[in-house]
């Protein structure tokens, strides 16, 4: 589960934690961005990815935020970061599947970001789509609509960044 100051390096049959940035994207109202997943209808999700070669957790969760909304850099704002990774085992019967079977699951670096632009911004039909339609949420939306592996997580990332919710 989240744990971001007792970081381990390997979880789950020995495996190691896929490293990964994530967005926390907030509209003026402080309200949440979430994606329904292609692949997971009724499980929604903030967009998140791995971390390239060389690849720094801002610039990932940048690219990231293109490759998944198609919100460029140029229309949001870096608010804050999480000071610590936050890791996230997979539950055993997606252990072998999910990333290949490389990882147990994912430690992840977070960043806060508002969006400085319009709705008519946010382009989900991307070269390789994750969603399948969108919406702004508050935090306890988002958290109940979760898939239950990840809420931990959500619920540590977006306790520290509370002050700047809705």
């Amino acid at each position: 589960m989240a744990d971001g100051a007792d970081l381990r390096e390997t979880g789950p049959l020995g495996l190691p934690y896929r490293p990964c940035a994530g967005v926390v994207l907030i509209n003026r109202a402080g309200l949440i961005w979430a994606g329904q997943r292609l692949d997971r209808p009724g499980a929604w999700q903030m967009p998140q990815g791995g971390i390239d070669a060389g690849e720094s957790p801002r610039e990932a969760a940048l690219r990231e935020l293109v490759e998944e909304t198609g919100v460029p850099a140029a229309s949001v704002e870096v608010l804050a970061e999480t000071p610590d990774w936050v890791t996230y085992d997979l539950p055993p019967e997606l252990l072998g599947q999910a990333w290949g079977g490389r990882f147990c699951g994912q430690k992840q670096k977070w960043l806060l970001l508002r969006f400085l632009g319009e709705d008519a911004e946010v382009r989900i039909d991307t070269d390789h789509p994750e969603f399948d339609r969108w919406q702004w949420m508050t935090a306890a939306a988002l958290l109940d609509s979760i898939v239950p592996f990840k809420r931990a997580v959500y619920e540590e990332v977006l306790g520290t960044f509370r002050p700047h919710l809705a």
